[in-house]
Parts: C-alpha cells; sequence; structure tokens
C-alpha cells in the first residue's frame, strides 16, 4: 500500500510510505528554493513519486495533517516579511475583529474553502477525490512520537506547539492496536508558543522561523532583571491540575503585540530573551513533571514545533521522572506530512506495519550525470575536480589541516539539520573556525551557537548523558566535557552541547570521516553546520552545492565522488 502524507502549511512537506516503511520525505522549500515554502507541496510531491518510478494515481491515499492546516497562498520572497507585518497588522481594531471571527462558524468555513483548494491541487493530477484523507493536527504530532519509536503501550505522549486545529498542546495514552486516547487538551488562545511568535516579531525577526535566535541569545544574560522579565511572563499564564491558560486580562498571544510592547517597551533585549527561556523551562517542565506523576509513566514521546527549543528539552529529560525520552526530530509542522502517513495507517487498523523512523536521510538521491554535470561546471569555472580513490579520508586530511569542507552526498536530509549529507564541516577544537565560517559563507548572528557530530565511538567523552538518551538528530541538548576540543561546536557562554550521535551502522561514509579524523588528530568530532547560505534553505541538488560554492568564500566542496576545489584567494 502506498500512502502519501502531506503537509500544506507552513514548512510545506510531503512523506512516501510504501507498505508501513518511510521511503522518501522532502520539504517543498529545497526543490523551489524559498525557505520554509508554505502551500500545497507540489514540488515535493513530484519529485518523491518520480524518485521511485511512481505516478500520482498510483498512491493509494493521500492524507492531509490538520483540518484547518491549508496555507491561503504559496509563500513568497518576502515571506518572513509578510508574517510580521501580520502581527502587528492584528495588534490593532482589525486585530479585535479577527479574534472575535475565529470564534465563528466563519472560522471553519475558510478553512474549508482553503481546503477544498489543496484539494483540488490533487485532482489536476487525476487522483480520485476518495483517496483523499485528513488527520486532525495534534493527532499527527503524537502520531510522530509515538510510531517514530518502535510502539511501546507504556509511553506517555505529549505534544506542544504555536496552534493546529484549534488546540496548543495534548496529552496521549498509547492503547491496543497504535490508538493514542488523548487524556487532555489545551485551546490555542493559551498558547505558549505563539507568545515566542509574537516576542521573535517584537524583537524584530521574523515569527515562526528565527525563535531559535531568541533561545541563543538567552545564556549569555542572567540577574535580577532576566527574572524581572521572566516574572512579566510567568504572571500572564496560570498553571493547574494539569492544564493551564492565559491569567486573566492577558490576550490571546496571537493578537498580542502591543501588550507585550508595552511591557517589554524598556527591558534590554537580551534580558527578553533569558525572561522567556527561563520561563518557558520552568512552565512547561513542570507541567510535564505532573502528566509524569499524575499517569505514573516513565518512557517520554514529544512533538510539535516548541520542542525544537533543545533547552527545554534538556531540562525535561533531567526530571527524575523520565527514564526514556526520545523527541521527534524536526518535529515542527514539516513532520505532520509524516504523522498523518502513520496516524492514517492505524485508522485502518495497519499499525502493526509500521516501521519506526531509523534515517532521516529521506530525499531523493541525486543520479551520477547530476554529479557529473556539476563537476564539469566546476571545471568551466576553473576548478580544480579531482577523484580520490578514498574519498572520506581525503576529507579528513582537509580537516585535519584546518580547512573548512562542504558535503553533499546521497540522500538529503529531512528537517531542519544538516547531518552529514548537506553539511559544512570544520575542526571545532580550532578557536578562529566560528569567525571563519560566518566570514565564508554562513553569516550567522554572532551569538548563535553551532553544532557537533561526534563518532558514537566517543560520545562519553564530550557529552555527558547520565541517562544515556540517543542523540542522533541534534534535538536534544547536554552539558558538554572535554571543551576545548569541540569549543567551536558548543554554546560559547554556557558550553552546552547540541550532538549529532553518529554510528557506522546510521551513516558509514559520514561515520568513516569522523573515524578517519579521529586517527589523524585523537578528536572524535567535528562541527557540523548545514550546507546553505544564511537565509536559503539548506542545499539539495549538486547544482545548488555548485551555486553556494560559488557565491561565498568556500574553498573545499565534497560532491557525490568528486572533491572539488577553488583557487585561494590571494
Amino acid at each position: 500500500m502506498l500512502i502519501c502524507g502531506i503537509n500544506s502549511s507552513h514548512t510545506a512537506s510531503a512523506a512516501l510510505l510504501r507498505d508501513g516503511r518511510l521511503i522518501g520525505a522532502l520539504q517543498e522549500e529545497r526543490p523551489t528554493r524559498q525557505k520554509n515554502r508554505r502551500g500545497f507541496p507540489e514540488q515535493a510531491i513530484e519529485r518523491l513519486l518520480q524518485s521511485q518510478g511512481l505516478g500520482w494515481q498510483d498512491v493509494d491515499a493521500y492524507v492531509f495533517g490538520g483540518h484547518g492546516s491549508y496555507a491561503n497562498t504559496t509563500s513568497t520572497t518576502n515571506e518572513g516579511a509578510n508574517r510580521m507585518r501580520g502581527y502587528k497588522a492584528v495588534a490593532g481594531f482589525g486585530g479585535q475583529i479577527k479574534q472575535l471571527l475565529q470564534k465563528t462558524p466563519a472560522r471553519r468555513l475558510v478553512h474549508h474553502q482553503r481546503r477544498e483548494r489543496h484539494i483540488e491541487r490533487l485532482l489536476a493530477h487525476g487522483v480520485d477525490r476518495q483517496k483523499v484523507f485528513t488527520i486532525e493536527h495534534h493527532r499527527c504530532h503524537a502520531s510522530t512520537a509515538y510510531f517514530g519509536r518502535p510502539i511501546d503501550e507504556d509511553a506517555l505522549v505529549i505534544t506542544v506547539d504555536g496552534a493546529g486545529d484549534s488546540l496548543c498542546a495534548t496529552v496521549s495514552l498509547p492503547k491496543p492496536g497504535g490508538r493514542l486516547e488523548r487524556i487532555a487538551s489545551i485551546h490555542e488562545e493559551h498558547s505558549i508558543g505563539n507568545l515566542w511568535e509574537v516576542i521573535t516579531a517584537l524583537m524584530g525577526m521574523v515569527p515562526m522561523e528565527h525563535e531559535y535566535k531568541l533561545m541563543g541569545m538567552a545564556p549569555y544574560a542572567s540577574g535580577d532583571r532576566v527574572e524581572k522579565a521572566k516574572q512579566l511572563f510567568s504572571s500572564a499564564f496560570e498553571l493547574s491540575d494539569g492544564t493551564w491558560r492565559r491569567a486573566p486580562g492577558v490576550p490571546n498571544s496571537t493578537f498580542a503585540y502591543e501588550f507585550w510592547r508595552n511591557r517589554l517597551e524598556f527591558t534590554r533585549f537580551d534580558y527578553i530573551c533569558a525572561g522567556l527561556q527561563s520561563f518557558t523551562e520552568e512552565f512547561l517542565t513542570a507541567w510535564v513533571q505532573g502528566w509524569l506523576q499524575k499517569t505514573g509513566r516513565r518512557k517520554l514521546r514529544l512533538s510539535g514545533g516548541v520542542f525544537m527549543n533543545v533547552k527545554l528539552n534538556k531540562t525535561i529529560g533531567e526530571l527524575p521522572e523520565v527514564d526514556d525520552l526520545y523527541i521527534f526530530p524536526s518535529c515542527g509542522d514539516e513532520t505532520n506530512a509524516l504523522g498523518a502517513a502513520w496516524a492514517y495507517l492505524a485508522d485502518i487498523g495497519k499499525a502493526e506495519s509500521i516501521e519506526p523512523l531509523d534515517s532521516l536521510y529521506l530525499g531523493p538521491e541525486p543520479s551520477a550525470e547530476q554529479y557529473q554535470q556539476s563537476a564539469e561546471r566546476a571545471r568551466e569555472l576553473g576548478w580544480t575536480v579531482a577523484t580520490p580513490g578514498d574519498l572520506e579520508e581525503a576529507i579528513a586530511d582537509l580537516l585535519s589541516q584546518g580547512e573548512i569542507v562542504a558535503r553533499a552526498h546521497g540522500r538529503e536530509e529531512f528537517g531542519a539539520r544538516a547531518l552529514g549529507n548537506r553539511s559544512i564541516l570544520a575542526d571545532p577544537s580550532r578557536p578562529d573556525v566560528v569567525r571563519i565560517v560566518n566570514n565564508a559563507i554562513k553569516c550567522r548572528d554572532f551569538w548563535m551557537p553551532f553544532a557537533p557530530s561526534v563518532m558514537s565511538e566517543c560520545s562519553d567523552r564530550y557529552i555527558h548523558n547520565p541517562k544515556g538518551f540517543t542523540a542522533p538528530y541534534m534535538i536534544l541538548a547536554f552539558d558538554s566535557r572535554n571543551t576545548p576540543e569541540v569549543k567551536a561546536a558548543c554554546h560559547p557562554e554556557d558550553g552546552t552541547i547540541r550532538p549529532q550521535v553518529v554510528t557506522r551502522d546510521h551513516n558509514p561514509k559520514y561515520h568513516r570521516i569522523l573515524e578517519c579524523f579521529h586517527q589523524k588528530t585523537g578528536r572524535g568530532a567535528l562541527m557540523n553546520t548545514s550546507f546553505n547560505i544564511h537565509g536559503e534553505p539548506i542545499v539539495s541538488s549538486p547544482a545548488d552545492a555548485i551555486d553556494v560554492m560559488l557565491r561565498s568564500g568556500l574553498l573545499h566542496l565534497a560532491l557525490g565522488p568528486y572533491l572539488i576545489s577553488k583557487p585561494r584567494p590571494s
């Protein structure tokens, strides 16, 4: 049975399952080259089907994630600016009207009309309408958390995000047959995820995209003024008996731009970030802890965009009630394409056929011809193109000599994190490597940390992980060890680390690069950052890789079987 899961809101994406096994997943931003592209993921679906030699009519079921998760339009290159204008617009009288309309049947009518437009895109490809289904938004998130690991009926499944199908959080217990029984939910009017979006907009950044920058800034501030900012946020929410809600007089976060601007107007930006992060960790960790105690469960499964906050995840993982923690990787709405497909299988009685996630290398694999064409393009540009007999050792040689190497090889990663196949790599022990990488290509905000890839055999050397949580996807943060060896891949202020632990089975060739680097230097970790120019999607095709190399200061690129080098600037 062939199933295509679809997320057609922001971070649009598609996933393809055959007989319960995930065979491909892709975000629409990759083929369109528009970051966080929203709307119907037509190109992503097309590329996934083509990679399997399939057509649109070969699919047995198309499953949308979310009844209200249908973007009104596709994205534009100014999507971030549009979102910022949107938050400011709803702060006034128009926003009050919109807030009232959200509680009327008009909202359902708008969602229905948008859904029909997206279904029409499927029908235009000859898809039978009887093959189109929809799964509720937070059930999709919960399904990723539950089915991403082998089924375990002793787990507690929790979701938290900005909003989806009128909710911002849920709590569920597994039942036989892959069913998830929802035992609690919180309405979107009380969303902490939406609070982060509003504060991100207030900071002059792009909501639903740059929240991670606030988390990155938070450790730089401390003291009484941080505590004062934290109390402003804490006083806006009330936690009681397994639920939370806004305090009296606090508006729905979506419409609270002016409310928070007035309260934070004379508070320094780093105090705001630190206060918001501290509040979020304390508040949501207490809420999760309450449900662990109430249910007696000790195995925790989490999903939803709020859990992209790795420092929150660290705090939750340190709870004495948690023995086992699994957070679905890249757990924003992009993964609801996977959750929709898995939930549909459970609905038709085929939960036992679901194979848990074993890798995020889910994009279509470039062809030998694509690699060759890009190598020819590099030669035309006057670059050196070699085909080393042992490419992985050649990469490790360059890295051990202090060079920075981009790598584009095999199937691309799905989601927000680069995991070695579309990565820029460097020696994290070099004190100047962050400056060099930023100047050459990344241009990241000065306060933002990088992250490491660590060979599994060396993980205890660099990561303080007393509970032995698995960490292959950069979704968990830990305290670091032997910090000088991985200094460039730790947070500069608090020394925490957000690792990708690489096993030989998970990615043999990438593991071998780490292994060769370890043999040459005695260090078993590399700095790994996504292969893209800041503000653009991660590279997808070999042509994308050449384009980024052309527009940046990168000197070395491992592209498929080729090792490409540019002349060093004089």
